[in-house]
């Protein structure tokens, strides 16, 4: 077969690309499909090109296989080849130039939508900052809006349930008077605090000035004595860390004593095993004093010596005991007989005096009952000139009251006289139809109660 021929059995398979460098690759039609070019020469010209060279054998002479040329709506075509991959096969500089681009273009993109994410975020931001600060202030405000609408809405109840003025204004002063106690606590607490800041302040200065005179001592004293502190100062610091790993040691063995503690007093058998231990303690320290008692023990014979040696000691000392006590028995007795004679004597030759004796010293026990009870009395007739204090102060508040209502009601001209008293006896028989209606219904209430199938029928 000539070399510029292709058999259609050596064609590739169609391929799925269909445009670009893709289309290049795809088979041509079989020699065939073809006619010779127009205008040309033969021999000159390649099959299936305008002008190719007829090569020797020709066109005619291939096999064809009629199976492997499909027929197509437009007609006869050739087989297509296909790529081996889903892209391009010769992947060269500016391929991946594109690609490149093309990330770079991605990237860039994404950075963009990130830094105006960031933008409105930090919009965003500000914005929140600016309307908390707000938020604060308003909650301020609030509070306070709130505190005066408490202040309306109580002297709007005062109003509406027709309360005295002179109730709101006792109101007002027992307010006033506590506001007043508080503020003066609240002063006496603060000059304290001041007090105890400045005392604080002192003592540091005291403790500063004693950390300088005993380091100029320090440094003043001699090299053996400066070692010799240096090394107490360091036992000092050691002996202060110990005490304090001791102290932890201490904390959490009596944390531990107290959950185990806790665990004994939830658990009855644990309640139990306590009790068996403190008693095998018990019973182990008697048994070590029998032991110690029973290696302290000589023999029977020697045993019943020092019996008998300490019960002839202890009668000895029992009846020297007894006769010490007989002596100081009559002395007693001696000694109050002679007292009472030494007062019969008194009674006999000093009565007047001994009765003047007995007065004054009722008169000094009166004024050591009065003086011990100064204080209590001095406390009382305080609070009473106090509480007097305080009524002579209403009554004079009261007594003012009343004259200005009295000039108010002198001010008050007959016709709004007799406007008020018609407005007090609308409200009075108001008042009365009120409570007439009240009644009836209370009536009907307890009627349909004692009565249900009255009530039913009166619905």
């Amino acid at each position: 077969m000539a070399s510029g021929q292709r058999p259609p059995s050596a064609a590739r398979p169609p391929s799925k690309a269909g445009s670009g460098r893709a289309a290049l690759t795809s088979t041509r039609a079989p020699p065939t499909a073809l006619r010779l070019g127009t205008g040309a020469t033969p021999g000159t010209a390649r099959p299936g090109t305008r002008g190719g060279p007829v090569m020797p054998g020709g066109v005619l002479s291939a096999q064809i296989k009629v199976a492997d040329r499909p027929v197509t709506q437009q007609g006869l075509s050739g087989m297509k080849t296909g790529m081996k991959g889903p892209h391009r096969q010769i992947l060269d500089k500016s391929y991946f130039l594109g690609l490149l681009r093309a990330k770079i273009n991605e990237l860039t993109t994404e950075v963009s939508k990130l830094q105006k994410e960031i933008d409105t975020f930090n919009q965003e931001n500000s914005v929140y900052l600016s309307y908390e600060k707000r938020a604060e202030a308003l909650a301020v405000e609030i509070k306070d809006l709130q505190g005066q609408l408490a202040d309306y809405n109580m002297l709007v109840d005062k109003l509406n349930t027709n309360t005295d003025m002179e109730e709101v204004m006792n109101d007002y002063n027992i307010l006033k008077a506590q506001n007043d106690r508080e503020a003066q606590s609240m002063d006496v607490i603060f000059t304290e605090r001041r007090e105890k800041e400045d005392l604080i302040r002192v003592i540091d200065e005291e403790i500063e000035r004693e950390k300088q005179a005993a380091d100029t001592i320090i440094k003043n004293m001699a090299e053996d004595k400066q070692a010799r502190y240096m090394k107490m100062k360091a036992i000092n610091e050691r002996l202060l860390q110990e005490l304090d790993a001791r102290q932890q040691e201490l904390d959490i063995l009596n944390t531990k004593k107290e959950t185990l503690g806790a665990e004994i007093a939830h658990s009855q058998v644990k309640q139990e095993a306590v009790v068996l231990y403190e008693k095998l303690h018990e019973l182990e320290t008697h048994r070590s004093q029998m032991v110690a008692e029973d290696k302290s023990m000589g023999s029977p014979q020697e045993e019943r010596e020092r019996l008998l040696k300490q019960v002839k000691e202890d009668n000895q000392e029992i009846a020297s005991m007894e006769r010490q006590l007989t002596e100081m028995r009559e002395k007693i007795n001696q000694v109050t007989e002679e007292i009472r004679h030494l007062d019969m004597d008194l009674e006999e030759h000093q009565g007047e005096r001994n009765q003047k004796y007995k007065e004054l010293k009722k008169r000094e026990e009166t004024m050591d009952a009065f003086l011990d009870t100064y204080e209590e009395i001095k406390d009382q007739e305080m609070e009473r000139k106090a509480q007097l204090e305080a009524s002579i102060v209403a009554l004079l508040e009261h007594t003012s009251r009343n004259m200005n209502r009295m000039k108010q009601i002198s001010s008050i001209t007959a016709n709004e006289l007799k406007s008020m008293q018609e407005d007090l006896n609308f409200k009075e028989t108001e008042m009365q139809k009120s409570q007439t209606t009240a009644k009836g219904l209370t009536d009907e209430t307890s009627g349909a109660e004692g009565d249900p199938d009255a009530a039913q029928k009166h619905l």
